[in-house]
C-alpha cells in the first residue's frame, strides 16, 4: 500500500497552480486593456485661440460733430452706426417725405438702368398748384396741364427742385387717390421697421408727417439700393424739355463724395437734410448715410436749411477722414493651436490677411472655430482646419486657418497611457 502525500507538498502544488491561474488572468486583462485602449476612438482635436479675443482700431475714439439741437444719426452702410443725437421722437420731416414717395413709386413701377418708364400726364390740379405756389409759399415744379413727362422725369421734378405738386400727382397716379397712396407709404414704413414714422401727405408739407432720425436712416438705406433713385438724388441739376433747367436745392452735392439725398424745410420742421456720401477705403467705396433734423433759425427758413446743410457737411467730412482699413491679423500669424488631446499642440496660422474697415475706437470681437467635420489626427502642414472670424456691428470678416507644420498621430505609447475620455 502506497504512502499518502505529504500535506506540505500538496499545499505547495495548490499555491503554484493558483499563482499560475492568477498570472494568466493578469496577462489576459493586460492584453484586453491594451486592445481596448488601442481600439478606443481618439478624441477630436480642439482648436484653441491664443491671441486676444478683441481688437480696437487705434486712435482717439471718433465722436461725431452732432448739432446743438434737433435730431441726428449717422451710419456706414455694412459696418454699423456711429450713434445718434437727440430724443428720437417723431418730428416733422418736411420734404424728406418725398424719399418715401419715390421709394413706394419705384417699388410699384420699377425702372431698369436706362429706362425712362411710362409717360405721365400733368392734370389740372398739379398745374393749378404750380401757379398757386407763390401764395401758398411751397416749393413746386412749374408745369402745365396736359404736358407729359416720363416716370424718370417726374422723379427728377419731385426730388431735384422738391416739387410738392409732383409728389401729390405721383401719389394719385400710383394708387388712384392720395389717401390710398398714403396707406402705401405707411405700409412701407412698417415693413422697413420705421415704427415711429407717420405720413399724412406725399410731399411732407403737412406737419403731421413725422419721423425720427433713426427711421429716416432705415429709409435711406433701402432707397439708395435702387439705382434709379440713387442716380436722381445725385444730380446737381437737369434740363427737362418743356420745363427748362432745374437745380438741386441740396447744395451739399457740390462737396467731395456727396451723392444725395434730400433736403426739407418748413416752419414746423426747421431745416432737415437726409444725406449720403462715398469714401474710398482700401479700394472700395463705402457709403456713409446720415440725417440732421430740426435745425431752427430765428431769421429765415433758408437759414434753417443752411444750418442743416452746414452741420451735415461737418459730419460728412469728419467721417470721410476717419474711415480707415486696418489689418488685424497678417497672413502667417500664429493665432492658436490644435490640441490633439495627448499633450501635443500644433500651431495654426492665418491663411490670409484679416482686415477690417471702420473708425478709431471701433471695437471688434475675434473667434476661432474648428471645421465641423471629423478631422484626422494626422495632416500635412498647410491643411485648413478652421476659421478665424471678426465681428463688429454689421461687420463680419473671416479667413481660414491652417496647420503651421505636419500634425502627427499619437503613437501607441500615448494611446496606451491615455486615461479618461
Amino acid at each position: 500500500m502506497a504512502a499518502a502525500p505529504q500535506p506540505a507538498r500538496t499545499a505547495r502544488r495548490r499555491g503554484l497552480r493558483r499563482a499560475g491561474i492568477a498570472t494568466g488572468l493578469v496577462m489576459l486583462l493586460a492584453v484586453a486593456f491594451c486592445v481596448v485602449q488601442l481600439l478606443r476612438p481618439l478624441p477630436g482635436p480642439a482648436l484653441v485661440m491664443t491671441g486676444a479675443p478683441s481688437y480696437t482700431i487705434a486712435g482717439a475714439p471718433l465722436v461725431p460733430a452732432w448739432p446743438a439741437e434737433g435730431e441726428a444719426a449717422v451710419e456706414v452702410e455694412g459696418i454699423g452706426s456711429l450713434g445718434t443725437y437727440g430724443d428720437q421722437k417723431p418730428i416733422p420731416t418736411a420734404s424728406m417725405a418725398k424719399v418715401m414717395t419715390a421709394y413706394v413709386l419705384l417699388q410699384d413701377h420699377p425702372l431698369k438702368d436706362g429706362e425712362d418708364g411710362p409717360a405721365i400726364m400733368v392734370d389740372a390740379q398739379t398745374a393749378n398748384e404750380a401757379q398757386g405756389a407763390a401764395v401758398s409759399d411751397e416749393s413746386t415744379a412749374v408745369v402745365a396741364q396736359g404736358q407729359r413727362f416720363t416716370e424718370r422725369q417726374m422723379l427728377q421734378l419731385m426730388l431735384i427742385p422738391s416739387g410738392n405738386n409732383i409728389a401729390r400727382l405721383l401719389g394719385r397716379w400710383d394708387a388712384g387717390t392720395e389717401a390710398a397712396f398714403l396707406q402705401r407709404m405707411n405700409g412701407a414704413a412698417r415693413q422697413l421697421g420705421m415704427n415711429d414714422t407717420t405720413y399724412t401727405d406725399p410731399s411732407g408739407l403737412d406737419a403731421g408727417t413725422r419721423s425720427t432720425a433713426v427711421d429716416q436712416l432705415a429709409l435711406a438705406r433701402a432707397a439708395m439700393q435702387d439705382p434709379t433713385f440713387s442716380a436722381v438724388v445725385a444730380m446737381p441739376g437737369v434740363t427737362i424739355a418743356g420745363v427748362g433747367r432745374i437745380d438741386n436745392n441740396n447744395t451739399a452735392l457740390a462737396n467731395p463724395g456727396v451723392v444725395g439725398i434730400k433736403t426739407g424745410s418748413t416752419s414746423a420742421a426747421g431745416g432737415n437734410l437726409l444725406w449720403a456720401a462715398h469714401q474710398e477705403v482700401n479700394g472700395r467705396n463705402q457709403l456713409v448715410l446720415g440725417v440732421v433734423m430740426g435745425q431752427q433759425s430765428t431769421t429765415t427758413l433758408d437759414e434753417s436749411l443752411r444750418k442743416a446743410l452746414t452741420v451735415s457737411q461737418k459730419l460728412i467730412t469728419q467721417v470721410q477722414k476717419a474711415l480707415t482699413s486696418v489689418t488685424v491679423v497678417k497672413k502667417g500669424d500664429v493665432v492658436g493651436y490644435l490640441d490633439d488631446g495627448f499633450g501635443s499642440r500644433t500651431p495654426v496660422v492665418a491663411a490670409a490677411d484679416l482686415t477690417v474697415t471702420g473708425w478709431p475706437g471701433m471695437g471688434t470681437q475675434l473667434t476661432l472655430a474648428r471645421h465641423p467635420q471629423d478631422m484626422s489626427h494626422s495632416a500635412k502642414g498647410g491643411t485648413a482646419v478652421g476659421v478665424l472670424t471678426l465681428r463688429s456691428g454689421l461687420v463680419q470678416a473671416e479667413v481660414p486657418v491652417a496647420l503651421q507644420h505636419d500634425l502627427t498621430a499619437p503613437d501607441y505609447g500615448k494611446r496606451l497611457s491615455r486615461l479618461g475620455s
